[in-house]
């Protein structure tokens, strides 16, 4: 793999509805594209999941450029890649800053497998053909706007419903939910919004039978998490404090979680991503794939790592018409009966649009290597 340039493309997507968690709300979405260029002509992909505002963790679009054209870039210049594990070996050596590496690291893993000739998710390991779809709905104005939401996302064929909570919009509508929909998979999504003075308050939600609540407390805890687990029947999922292998290492046997989220930028790439795969199905974990409103290739990457066996949950990687009016790949990501099937074409299986991307992209630069 002799990689010959790198291109970095700054976009901004209009969300087709306004999403709501109980740390804000986005309409819409600045996304950098990464293209890894090879000698023989083919391009891998990847996107970096970073927002504007570092609500969800301290990464935001601008430090994502600075630190891909400034830092790792450079770093995968000074020497060849044979491999995509490479790349996360050699970016040890800059700490956090996962959502950028990761979508370099991605573009590289694309890049190989069409050099391989392979399906992404065949060379990853995955084993399935197709995924279960899950959804996430956002905070609503109304009681009555969540339940008729939730009624046209089952009647689509979603296999499971996550609903964003927070103090004062959280026992009451997960008991209207559930009075509504007795036989839904149904989990709440706390987005960190807790402590463990709501102990008390969060045993409540035991009674209405969730697949898990994700990530009640700090976004960096994991020991008061596993003093919760100890609270409560519910499983609890974690998301924002996993960022490596050794972090859900930690988690397990502390006893922080029963459930772990898998979001490929959080955790700095699909090399890392498949380390707690196997972690995770060797200390009986289910996982499943969480989502950061991306376009069609990150979506596309969250497809192929789901397709891993302990991938066992409905993901959050909904179809593209679910949030974009049009999508930046083709064809664009379709759910059928709840199912989104993948790509059996190189790489992740879906083409980008170069002529929507350029009319979109704001700012662009050129590395060559």
């Amino acid at each position: 793999m002799e990689i010959k340039s790198i291109i970095l493309r700054q976009i901004k997507m209009d969300l087709l509805h306004p999403f709501t968690t109980s740390v804000g709300t986005e309409e819409d979405k600045d996304i950098i594209l990464v293209e890894v260029k090879s000698k023989s002509g083919l391009s891998g992909f990847g996107e970096s999941v970073s927002i504007t505002q570092p609500i969800y963790n301290e990464e935001t679009v601008k430090t994502n450029w600075h630190m891909m054209s400034d830092h790792l870039i450079p770093l995968l210049y000074q020497e060849p890649v044979s491999h995509p594990d490479e790349v996360s070996e050699r970016y040890k050596k800059i700490r956090g800053n996962y959502n950028a590496k990761a979508a370099i690291e991605m573009a590289v893993w694309d890049l190989y497998a069409k050099e391989k000739n392979m399906p992404l998710a065949k060379v990853l390991g995955g084993v399935k053909d197709k995924i279960e779809v899950g959804v996430s709905v956002g905070i609503q104005q109304s009681q009555g706007k969540m339940l008729k939401q939730i009624e046209g996302y089952l009647k689509d064929g979603y296999k499971r419903i996550k609903v964003k909570i927070m103090p004062g919009w959280d026992v009451e509508i997960i008991k209207l939910i559930r009075q509504e929909f007795p036989h839904i998979q149904l989990m709440a999504d706390a987005n960190c919004a807790y402590t463990l003075n709501d102990i008390d308050h969060l045993k409540a939600l035991d009674e209405f039978g969730l697949t898990m609540i994700e990530q009640p407390l700090d976004h960096n805890d994991i020991v008061d998490h596993a003093r919760l687990q100890a609270e409560l029947k519910t499983p609890i999922c974690l998301d924002e404090s996993i960022h490596s292998a050794e972090d859900a290492r930690k988690a397990i046997e502390l006893g922080s979680c029963r459930i772990i989220n898998l979001k490929i930028g959080r955790v700095g790439g699909l090399t890392e991503s498949l380390k707690i795969h196997d972690l995770c199905e060797s200390h009986n974990i289910p996982m499943w794939c969480g989502g950061m409103l991306e376009a069609g290739i990150g979506r596309a990457h969250n497809i192929a790592i789901t397709s891993l066996s302990n991938f066992i949950l409905p993901g959050d990687t909904a179809p593209s018409s679910h949030y974009w009016k049009k999508d930046i790949i083709t064809p664009e990501v379709e759910m059928k009966d709840g199912y989104i099937y993948v790509p059996d074409s190189p790489g992740i299986g879906y083409e980008p649009d170069m002529e929507k991307i350029e009319n979109i992209t704001s700012y662009s630069r050129f590395y060559h290597y």
